[in-house]
C-alpha cells in the first residue's frame, strides 16, 4: 500500500495549484493531523473491543472510496476547495483509527518469539514505501501535468492538467483496494479478545487503559520519558532541519532531500538490523534506548554548524540507524508486554505521544526561533535529549526495563 506518504505528497500540491494559498494548505494538513491526534485513542478502544483486522479492513475500504472520489472529482475538473476540506478530514478520521489497528495487528499474526523479526519487516517495509510514495507521486505529477483545472475551488485560472495528480490519487486508491484483498487472506491466531456481554462506553474503556498503564511502573516511566522527547526534541527538529537546508547557502533544497533520504535509509537499514539481530542490546532493553537516545543527541548537537550536504548526510544517517533499531524493539517490547485486551489503547497512546504533542512542539519552536540561532537550536535540543536519558537513568526504572514478559520477571 503506498497510503499516507503517497497522499501527503499529492494532495498538498493539489491545494497549491488550486489556490497558490498556504493558508489553506496549512488548513488541509490541519483537517489530517488535528482529527487523527484527538480520536487516535478512542481508535485504540474500538480496536481492542472488536479486533485490529475488522477495524483494519473497514479504514482501508474507507480510504479506498475516499481517494476514488478525489481521484474521479480531479480528473473530471469538478473539484472544489469544500470537497478538498471534506476528504482530507476524512482522511484525517480514518487513519486515527487504522493506526492503532495496524500496530496492534502484528501479535495476532505471528507467535510472540517472531515479534521482533517480524516487525522488523514490517516496520521495513513501510519506510520503504516512504520512498516510493512521494517517488512515484512525483513521477505521474511531473509526467502528466501537476495543475488543477481552471476554476477550482472558486480561485479561477488554468495552469495546466489534473491528470497528473488524478492519477496519483487513483494509484493509491487502487494500492488501498489490493491491500484489503491481501488483509482478507491474513489468519490471525487465537489472541483476539473476545467482547464483554455488556461493553463499556468507549470513553470508559480508554480511562480504563490509561489507569492500567499509569498502574505499570515500567509502562508509565517509558510513556513519560517518551512524551518528554517529543515535546522537547521532536518539534524542534521537524522545524530545524528545512530551515537548515534552506538558510544555508551551501545547502539548498537538493541538499535538504538527500539529507531526508538519508536519514529514511539510516532508519530502514536500522530496521532491517533489529530484526536479524533482535537480542542486541547494552545490558537491558532500557539501558540501550537510554544509550542510543544519548547518542542521537550527539550527533543533533553540530547539525547547526554543518556546512556540506555529506556532513548532514552522515549525521542523519547514523541518527536513522540508531532511530530505526530502537523502534522496532520498543514495538516489540510494547505488543510483548500489554495484555491482548488492551493492545490497541497501549499502541495508540504510543503514536498520539509523537503524533498529538510533537505538532505542539513544532509550533512552539517557529516562535522560539525568533530568539536564538539554528545552531543555537540544534545544540540546545541534542543537549536537552542528553540531559532526559541521563535523568531518566538516575532518577527512574528505565535503565531496568527488560525484553522479558512481565510475567515471568
Amino acid at each position: 500500500m503506498l497510503g499516507d506518504q503517497f497522499t501527503l505528497i499529492a494532495l498538498p500540491w493539489l491545494v497549491l495549484q488550486m489556490t497558490g494559498d498556504t493558508l489553506v494548505l496549512g488548513t488541509v494538513l490541519a483537517l489530517i493531523s488535528v482529527p487523527r491526534a484527538l480520536f487516535i485513542l478512542i481508535g485504540g478502544a474500538l480496536v481492542d473491543r472488536h479486533s485490529p483486522k475488522q477495524v483494519l479492513m473497514i479504514t482501508k475500504y474507507i480510504n479506498l472510496v475516499l481517494l476514488a472520489v478525489l481521484a474521479a472529482l480531479v480528473l473530471a475538473g469538478s473539484l472544489t476547495l469544500w470537497m478538498v476540506y471534506a476528504l482530507s478530514l476524512g482522511i484525517g478520521l480514518a487513519t486515527a483509527f487504522s493506526i492503532p489497528a495496524g500496530v496492534a495487528m502484528m501479535p495476532h499474526v505471528v507467535a510472540r518469539h517472531q515479534l521482533q523479526a517480524a516487525n522488523g519487516v514490517n516496520l521495513g517495509l513501510r519506510q520503504l514505501t516512504m520512498f516510493l510514495g512521494p517517488l512515484l507521486a512525483g513521477l505521474l505529477i511531473a509526467l502528466f501535468g501537476d495543475a488543477a483545472t481552471a476554476g477550482a475551488g472558486g480561485h479561477g485560472g488554468t495552469r495546466a492538467n489534473a491528470t497528473g495528480i488524478g492519477l496519483a490519487f487513483a494509484l493509491d486508491a487502487l494500492s488501498f483496494a489490493l491491500s484489503a484483498w491481501t488483509l482478507s487472506k491474513v489468519r490471525t491466531h487465537g489472541g483476539t479478545p473476545q467482547p464483554a456481554a455488556a461493553p463499556q462506553a468507549v470513553l470508559s474503556s480508554v480511562a480504563q487503559g490509561l489507569v492500567h498503564f499509569w498502574r505499570d511502573g515500567e509502562l508509565r516511566t517509558c510513556f513519560l520519558y517518551w512524551s518528554a522527547i517529543a515535546l522537547f526534541i521532536m518539534g524542534p527538529i521537524h522545524i530545524a532541519i528545512p530551515v537548515l537546508a534552506s538558510s544555508t547557502p551551501q545547502l539548498g533544497a537538493a541538499a535538504f532531500g538527500i539529507m531526508v533520504g538519508a536519514h529514511g535509509a539510516g532508519t530502514l537499514l536500522g530496521m532491517v538490523v533489529s530484526g536479524m539481530v533482535p537480542r542486541l542490546r547494552i545490558g537491558s532493553l532500557g539501558m540501550t534506548i537510554l544509550a542510543f537516545d544519548a547518542v542521537i543527541g550527539a550527533l543533533f548537537m553540530p547539525m547547526g554548524l554543518i556546512t556540506a550536504v555529506w556532513q548532514g548526510s552522515v549525521l542523519m544517517l547514523a541518527i536513522g540507524l540508531l532511530g530505526g533499531f530502537m523502534q522496532v524493539s520498543v514495538f516489540t517490547w510494547i505488543q510483548q508486554r500489554v495484555p491482548p485486551a488492551l493492545l490497541g489503547r497501549a499502541m495508540s497512546l504510543f503514536m498520539f505521544i509523537f503524533m498529538g504533542l510533537a505538532p505542539i512542539s513544532a509550533a512552539v519552536t517557529g516562535w522560539v526561533m525568533k530568539s536564538i540561532t539554528l545552531a543555537q537550536l540544534f545544540a540546545a535540543s541534542g543537549g536537552t535529549l542528553v540531559v532526559l536519558a541521563a535523568l531518566a537513568f538516575v532518577l527512574t526504572p528505565m535503565r531496568r526495563v527488560s525484553d522479558a514478559p512481565a510475567a515471568v520477571r
